[in-house]
């Protein structure tokens, strides 16, 4: 498995606290810094990638107390000719991060047995609950394994 995220990848977010935690913060290597959202739920953490890819695991950082507790993992995936699917975003899986501060890693096993190994152009992590109050999310790390087509 390797790293799906490359300096080619577009990331998009739902909101940005302000730029000193911006999206680029996410995929950045360096543990001492991280996005933030904005209050308010959902949030989302979209990734676009240059050329369809198998997403396998999901690797998450968060801010204890700032974690995103329940999260869909959405899709657009490609059909086997290469051309996109459907713009419709489908549920590939739920993931239920823990309320702490380490690193935790997270199986994408799909729930429908027809999205298995489907090429994704797009996944986003739909952050559904948090542990925040006003519901902000704090990630220092998101890493996305799997393997390129």
């Amino acid at each position: 498995m390797q790293s799906l995220i490359t300096a080619e990848t577009k990331i998009k977010v739902s909101s940005t606290l302000d730029k000193s935690v911006g999206r680029k913060y996410l995929t950045d290597g360096n543990p001492d810094t991280c996005w933030t959202s904005q209050q308010g739920l959902p949030q989302y953490v979209q990734l676009t990638f240059p050329a369809p890819v198998i997403p396998k695991r999901i690797i998450l950082t968060f801010q204890g107390g700032f974690v995103g507790r329940k999260c869909a993992i959405e899709i657009i995936a490609t059909q086997d000719d290469g051309n996109r699917s459907s713009k419709e975003w489908q549920t590939l899986c739920r993931v239920y991060p823990e309320d702490v501060n380490r690193q935790q890693l997270f199986e994408l096993k799909p729930e429908d047995p027809a999205l298995g190994d489907k090429r994704v152009e797009i996944l986003k992590i739909v952050f559904e609950e948090s542990s925040d109050f006003f519901g902000r999310i704090t990630v220092y790390d998101l890493q996305v394994q799997g393997w390129n087509e």
